[in-house]
């Protein structure tokens, strides 16, 4: 089987111009075939307060009501998505940017929980994998913003972590899939005030310790339930780390990598 890396890039390195750049210098120079998957950062979050839209997150992900979900669609599917277009076409990288809406790309339904309203936040239903390997198979390199829809017209914000563990998922049944989580730390830490303390390998057990022991930042939980549901359905590898030590991460020098079990 072929090699597919897909890749997460997390809000804190999108809101930086130069880190940003050093991300895609070094994601564009992957071999082979690749995904790239990205969130929205602050930029969102600062438009809607200029608009005096007021923002709630619960546990990293945003409520989005009818307003917000605006902000967000022209955010992350219009400048943050085709910005990153531009940059890897500058860098060599033929991309095509897409939201879950394009060629019915990701098909979500509304979230349903049963004490907070999400609002129009979507889980995942199923991936277009034809279209993604139609597309992966011209050369192209897809660059992912996590807007999703329902196939009734209706838009809806998806977890960009969630997201890439989907279409890892998706594409692991034609490919060897590699999923990075990339953003600004250094990888899963022991201690979260301090970068050196990056855990290298992280099986399931001891990851239930750490949880249990609350050593692992909460912030930290969603990525790695994402990232071990990933290991567990068809993904080769997944490995958590530094945006700007793209490169590191792929030859295994930086960064923790995931395993089902030690």
């Amino acid at each position: 089987m072929q090699e597919l890396y897909v890749i997460k890039i997390g809000g804190n390195i999108i809101d930086n111009a130069g880190k940003l750049n050093s991300f895609l210098q070094q994601f564009s120079k992957i071999k082979g075939k690749k995904i790239l998957v990205h969130g929205g950062g602050k930029l969102a979050t600062d438009l809607a307060e200029k608009m005096s839209l007021p923002q709630q997150m619960v546990d990293g992900r945003r409520i989005t009501d009818a307003e917000t979900l605006k902000v967000v669609t022209m955010v992350y599917a219009g400048y943050i998505n085709k910005n990153m277009v531009a940059q890897l076409q500058a860098e060599g990288c033929d991309a095509i940017g897409m939201t879950g809406a394009d060629g019915n790309l990701v098909l979500a339904h509304k979230r349903i929980h049963s004490n907070i309203d999400y609002g129009f936040a979507g889980d995942v239903d199923e991936i277009n994998s034809e279209l993604l390997n139609f597309l992966l198979e011209q050369n192209l390199t897809v660059v992912v913003a996590p807007i999703t829809h329902d196939k009734k017209g209706q838009l809806l914000n998806t977890n960009a972590d969630t997201m890439a563990q989907e279409i890892a998922k998706a594409l692991s049944k034609l490919y060897q899939v590699t999923l990075v989580y990339s953003f600004e730390k250094n990888g899963v830490l022991m201690n979260a005030e301090d970068d050196s303390t990056v855990i290298a390998k992280l099986d399931t057990n001891k990851y239930k310790q750490l949880k249990e022991e609350k050593v692992i930042f909460a912030g930290m939980i969603p990525k790695l339930d994402n990232a071990f549901t990933a290991l567990g359905t068809g993904v080769s590898k997944v490995i958590i780390g530094k945006a700007e030590k793209l490169e590191q991460l792929i030859s295994g020098d930086s960064g923790t990598t995931l395993l089902m079990k030690a």
